[in-house]
């Protein structure tokens, strides 16, 4: 058996860097991509161990995916690892976002960018519904948890209830059932360990590092620079642009999404709709559709499509303040870029934390990890949250200018096409987007 400490940085620097720009496939596809070359071909991993990380991963709010790169980076070789590992897994994403997201702006009414949008947006309705039923699939095993995902869809389309109480709900009803219905709400991440692909650098027995051993010294010193980390930013924000500026709301807002993630980057969606769009204006609905399309387009984790939202914010209230001040088409593109870096940061910043924090005590304990029966109850909720997210983008798809106008019927169509070849056929989502974004070219064609 070999040490981790056998394993090349600079090594691991590449592999890293290499998954940022191939991580498509949403989480399971990236985790997939994860295991297959670090626990199966490299070796550098063992089963239990990857899989023991995952089930950590899975119990915290934010991209469990990213997560994960980070926890394995971080083991593998400390906090520069870890640092490493999850910046490269965000990233290249950023700056391709940062890029599509500029042709959106600057081009976006031209004929062909329109007939592209035209068919991905469909596309994304029956991708949003397919998430509903995936999770749903995973999630509802009996009537309790039913319940739950009936009334978190009703306090959101019809009471219109904020997201973050719609949680807290769910995790006050997780509680109670806990205790009333024990067994209805127990469920679990992945499975444990079944098989073993030979001897790994780190295996199932090899001693944790004295890095990754627990110390409420080291914690107090990682809560303490997250603390900072997040506090100097935030305070410069506020001294050179003010409380109520774009940048300084942005960081705050998505801070608070940060934490409101678990279920995944859908789970949050919501969120992100009702304060950036419902709350801040800072985007239409289309434009929140077609960040969404793109997010589903690029590598990395799906929660990037909040780097096109401060992309917007910032290019929409740079372009305002350019009416009266006379600001220049670069001063414009620095403000939407800052937006999109500021919204970026301080969604990830919480889980680099919260790995490092946390790392020491799973490494301490070593066994399976169980979601709680709150988190089995919020995992139930989001379930009815995406499910009415699916129906409020196929009202903006279908309807585009409400029920008062007329149905687009292409559209109709090209959502019933994608949502078939999803559900029934288990497409790939890339290849769905590219077949959708193809025919809606040709209908722009035929117009």
């Amino acid at each position: 058996m070999r040490d981790s400490g056998s394993i090349p940085f600079f090594v691991a620097l590449r592999f890293w860097l290499k998954l940022g720009f191939i991580s498509f496939g949403g989480p399971a596809g990236q985790i997939a991509i994860m295991h297959s070359d670090l626990v199966e071909k490299r070796r550098w991993v063992s089963e239990k161990r990857f899989l023991h990380a995952l089930n950590y991963c899975m119990l915290l709010p934010g991209p469990e995916a990213q997560q994960l790169a980070t926890y394995l980076g971080w083991l593998m070789h400390r906090r520069w690892g870890g640092i490493v590992a999850g910046a490269l897994f965000v990233l290249p994403s950023l700056l391709i976002l940062i890029g599509l997201s500029w042709l959106y702006m600057a081009f976006g009414q031209q004929p062909l960018v329109a007939g592209l949008f035209y068919g991905i947006k469909p596309a994304v309705c029956a991708i949003v519904l397919q998430a509903a039923w995936r999770i749903g699939g995973r999630t509802l095993h009996n009537r309790w948890l039913w319940a739950i995902a009936v009334l978190a869809f009703v306090a959101i389309f019809a009471l219109q209830l904020p997201f973050p109480l719609i949680v807290a709900g769910a995790a006050a009803l997780g509680w109670l059932g806990g205790h009333v219905r024990p067994a209805a709400f127990q469920t679990g991440g992945h499975a444990s360990a079944a098989k073993s692909y030979g001897p790994a650098l780190i295996d199932d027995d090899t001693p944790t590092p004295p890095h990754a051993r627990f110390s409420w010294t080291r914690l107090a010193l990682i809560l303490g620079a997250g603390a900072l980390l997040w506090l100097l930013p935030m305070g410069l924000l506020t001294v050179l642009c003010g409380w109520p500026h774009l940048l300084t709301q942005t960081g705050w807002f998505f801070t608070k999404a940060a934490f409101l993630t678990f279920g995944g980057a859908y789970a949050v969606l919501p969120y992100v709709y009702q304060g950036a769009v419902l709350h801040y204006a800072w985007l239409t609905p289309t434009q929140m559709i077609d960040g969404l399309a793109l997010g589903e387009t690029t590598p990395g984790p799906l929660i990037m499509v909040v780097a096109f939202v401060g992309f917007v914010g910032g290019w929409s209230e740079a372009t305002q303040m350019a009416s009266g001040a006379f600001l220049s088409g670069p001063a414009i593109l620095l403000m939407a870029v800052a937006g999109a870096c500021v919204a970026t940061y301080f969604t990830f910043l919480p889980s680099f934390i919260l790995i490092f924090a946390g790392g020491p005590l799973v490494e301490s304990t070593r066994d399976d990890l169980k979601f709680t029966a709150p988190l089995t109850a919020i995992t139930a909720a989001v379930v009815g949250v995406i499910l009415n997210l699916a129906l409020f983008f196929a009202w903006h798809v279908l309807w585009p200018q409400g029920f008062a106008g007329s149905l687009e019927w292409p559209a109709l169509l090209i959502a019933l096409c994608a949502a078939v070849a999803l559900l029934r056929f288990k497409a790939n989502v890339m290849a769905v987007i590219g077949a959708c974004a193809l025919a809606g070219l040709l209908l722009q064609g035929l117009r």
